[in-house]
């Protein structure tokens, strides 16, 4: 079989970092909406067994965390079903699934961080979603790897850090949530990360022993505010002078978030040897990346 790899979501925060970082393992074909709908199962399956890929890589997913909360059904479809049809394709190639997940799968009641195996009890629509995505990959195909992710940000896309430096730009006052916490992790970060996994995976006579589900997102932790405290401390030219700490019940949002997310990366230490850097380690590289 060919080395070659079918990227779902190129336009994404992820895919577009994973265009890059997975081009040196094999031919890289990268699709988006509407090349290929994932809430159509017919277009899903199409691409899979037209590409014939050894490696399935799913970095699309409904993002839109909030509207959600009304949209279920068209959520659940892209994000529960999808990647079980996905799952069943890769397996039927014999092809590797790569999946991303999400923090939201937890609720936010633990004071250490998640581990791998400890029980999901998502908040929200998107959050269901999601772990109903995790379960349909784990059941379809041997071949796996779940990666769950925490507060991604990076050039693309819609994302905090650009959110940020947008605003700081514009408004001399900012409020921003401060009792919620995770690890900002950059995406690419994410992309690299994912490719020396997959390396790993094709170089090893027995890689079935490392499939499964990892926590993979940056080191350290912070909250909201400390986050934009230090993209705002970093940009060159700001508005912004002021940047006051708010609780969550001060700025309400249709879906609930965890407050705590943040997640173990012993996991992919053990298995992989791979551990990412502390979030500001990152931040600063990405900062000094995108020029903002």
């Amino acid at each position: 079989m060919k080395n070659r790899i079918l990227i779902i979501g190129r336009q994404g925060q992820v895919g577009w970092e994973l265009c890059r970082t997975l081009a040196p393992l094999g031919e890289v074909v990268a699709v988006d909406f509407p090349e290929l709908d994932l809430s159509d199962a017919e277009s899903t399956r199409r691409w899979v067994r037209t590409t014939s890929p050894r490696l399935v890589v799913n970095a699309a997913a409904y993002t839109a965390v909030d509207q959600a909360e009304t949209d279920a059904a068209r959520c659940r479809q892209i994000n529960g079903v999808a990647p079980g049809i996905l799952a069943e394709e890769a397996e039927r190639a014999g092809a590797w699934l790569v999946h991303y997940s999400t923090d939201y799968v937890f609720d936010g009641r633990k004071r250490e961080p998640y581990l791998e195996e400890d029980s999901p009890n998502p908040l929200s629509a998107y959050g269901a979603a999601k772990l109903e995505g995790d379960l349909a990959v784990r059941k379809a195909c041997e071949r796996h790897l779940i990666f769950r992710l925490c507060w991604v940000y990076g050039a693309r896309g819609k994302n905090f850090l650009l959110t940020m430096a947008r605003l700081a730009r514009e408004r001399e006052t900012l409020r921003v949530v401060s009792d919620q916490a995770g690890a900002p992790t950059w995406s690419r970060m994410i992309a690299e990360a994912t490719a020396q996994a997959v390396g790993q995976v094709w170089r090893d006579d027995r890689p079935e022993g490392r499939a499964g589900t990892y926590h993979l997102a940056a080191a350290g932790m912070t909250s909201w505010h400390g986050f934009a405290e230090a993209i705002i401390r970093s940009l060159p030219e700001k508005k912004c002078r002021e940047l006051e700490a708010i609780p969550t019940s001060a700025y309400p949002l249709p879906a609930k978030r965890p407050a705590y997310s943040v997640l173990s990366g012993e996991k992919l230490a053990r298995v992989f040897g791979l551990r990412l850097p502390d979030w500001r380690h990152s931040l600063e590289q990405a900062l000094e990346n995108l020029h903002l």
